[in-house]
C-alpha cells in the first residue's frame, strides 16, 4: 500500500496564494510536499506565499493562469512535472462567488459564473486524472450552498452543483490507479470573498445558523483537507460539509 502522507509529494494547489489555499499551500509544504503555487492575478501574493515556504525550508514554485482556459490547466500540471517529476495531490480552491436575483443576472455574469465555478473544475480534475501518480489525491471545494434552499445564489451554487456528479464519475473512472476524488463544501468563510456579497444583517443570519455563532475559518477546513490527502485516501466521490451545522443533508 502507497505510503499515505505528504513528505516527498508534489501537491498542486489552485488559488494557493492566499486566504484558504494559501494557508493550505503553507501546510502542505510544511507536511513534507513540494508545491505548485497556483494563482490569477495576485503576483504578489503568490509570491509572498512561496517565499514564506522557502524560508521555512520547503519548496514551492508559483504559476499564473486562467484555469477557464484549458490550456492553462495543462501549463499548471506541466510545471508541476517538469519541477518536480511529477505530481501526487491536486487541490482546486477557486471559486467566484455572486449573490445576484435571477431576473438581474446578466448573460455574462451567467457564462463568467459557470466558466470558473463548473468550467475550470472540471478541466482541472481531468487534467489531474491524466497527470497525477498512482494513488494520487484530487480534491475540489464546493460549498454548502448545494446542502441549502436559498434565493440570491443561483449562479453561484448552480455553477457548483456539477462538482459533485464530476467528483462521482472521476472516482469511478481513476480507481484503478487508486487516485481518490472528493469535494469539500465549506459554510460561509469569514474571507474578503464573503462579505462584499451580503449585507450585515444577513452576515448575521449565516453566523447563527453554526456552532459558536460564527462563520467556518479557513483553519477549520485545511485540516478536513490535509486528512483527504493523507489518512483519508478511502474516502472518494464524496462531497464533505464542514460547517459547524450550519447546514446538512
Amino acid at each position: 500500500m502507497a505510503e499515505n502522507t505528504l513528505r516527498d509529494k508534489v501537491a498542486v494547489v489552485a488559488g494557493g496564494e492566499k486566504n484558504l489555499g494559501g494557508l493550505l499551500s503553507r501546510t502542505f509544504a510544511e507536511s513534507g510536499a513540494k508545491v505548485v503555487v497556483h494563482y490569477h492575478s495576485s503576483a504578489s501574493d503568490a509570491e509572498q506565499t512561496v517565499q514564506a515556504i522557502q524560508e521555512a525550508g520547503g519548496q514551492a514554485v508559483s504559476v499564473q493562469g486562467d484555469l477557464t482556459k484549458v490550456a492553462d490547466v495543462r501549463r499548471l500540471f506541466d510545471t508541476a512535472v517538469d519541477t518536480y517529476g511529477g505530481a501526487d495531490v491536486a487541490v482546486n480552491t477557486t471559486g467566484m462567488v455572486l449573490r445576484k436575483p435571477i431576473l438581474e443576472t446578466t448573460e455574462e455574469e451567467y457564462d463568467r459564473m459557470f466558466g470558473i465555478n463548473a468550467k475550470a473544475a472540471y478541466f482541472f480534475i481531468q487534467e489531474a486524472g491524466r497527470r497525477l501518480n498512482d494513488h494520487g489525491k484530487i480534491i475540489s471545494l464546493g460549498t454548502s450552498l448545494l446542502a441549502a434552499f436559498t434565493d440570491g445564489y443561483s449562479t453561484y451554487a448552480g455553477g457548483k452543483a456539477p462538482l459533485e456528479h464530476f467528483t462521482r464519475a472521476a472516482a469511478k473512472e481513476f480507481a484503478d490507479r487508486g487516485i481518490s476524488v472528493n469535494t469539500v463544501a465549506p459554510g460561509p468563510m469569514d474571507t474578503p470573498f464573503f462579505y462584499p456579497q451580503e449585507t450585515p444583517e444577513r452576515v448575521e443570519f449565516h453566523k447563527s445558523q453554526a456552532m459558536g455563532n460564527q462563520l467556518t475559518h479557513i483553519e477549520d477546513i485545511v485540516p478536513v483537507i490535509r486528512f483527504l490527502a493523507t489518512e483519508g485516501w478511502w474516502f472518494t466521490g464524496q462531497t464533505m460539509f464542514p460547517n459547524g451545522g450550519y447546514t446538512t443533508r
